[in-house]
């Protein structure tokens, strides 16, 4: 019988991907949390999918709701720093702008669960919950920086400051009716973002530039 890594007996040998115990149980609440429901999710459950002992899970995890907000952190924790950074630097917005576009919206395409439908959750009304609005209220005013900044650059709309954080976010419905995001959809996300704010040109030469900054190939 395999331990759980904390010297504890396994129930049955590790199904979950992962390098933790504690990975293992966030892929398993995941999946749970997004097929079954939050609220219908014991932390029984959750520890019955990973393989391991309830008592395991606390190791980890103090409570359901600790899981719930490792989730919500794993989906804007990597953007906002990137945001943040992609601001304090200099030259033209666009190209940082799509940079961020196509950072989090890969993020959003690439995780095996759609995380982003807990977003609507009613249990995320609570103050329990609240440094994740915060994070997540940061990104958007990151975007939106960003975006009248561009907007200013290229003379476009002064009311579609917010249309980018919008259309990345769009991806969540996507996934829930398509099920997956084409591996294109970043790159395609990102240039219609600086569209929507009247860059039109370069685009090929950002896509470069994202692709060579972030490590990956563009579609």
């Amino acid at each position: 019988m395999e331990t759980d890594r904390r010297g504890r007996p396994r129930l049955v040998a590790s199904r979950r991907p992962g390098r933790s115990a504690r990975d293992e149980i966030l892929d398993a609440a995941a999946e749970l949390f997004t097929t079954v429901g939050y609220s219908a999710t014991s932390t029984r459950r959750i520890a019955d999918s990973v393989g391991i002992r309830q008592a395991s899970l606390y190791h980890h995890f103090a409570a359901k709701d600790d899981i719930l907000d490792a989730l919500l952190a794993g989906t804007v924790d990597a953007s906002v720093e990137l945001a943040a950074e992609l601001l304090a630097e200099d030259g033209p917005m666009a190209p940082r702008l799509h940079t961020l576009v196509v950072a989090d919206t890969a993020q959003l395409c690439s995780g095996t669960w759609n995380l982003g439908t807990l977003y609507l959750l009613p249990d995320l009304r609570v103050e329990r919950f609240a440094a994740f609005h915060r994070r997540r209220d940061s990104l958007r005013s990151h975007y939106g920086e960003l975006s009248r900044a561009v907007i200013a650059e290229h003379d476009g709309p002064a009311d579609a400051d917010d249309l980018p954080f919008r259309l990345v976010e769009a991806v969540i419905n996507r996934r829930s009716d398509d099920g997956t995001c084409p591996p294109d959809h970043p790159w395609t996300t990102a240039e219609a973002a600086l569209r929507v704010l009247g860059c039109a040109r370069g685009l090929s030469r950002m896509r470069a530039q994202t692709a060579r900054r972030l490590g990956l190939s563009p579609e």
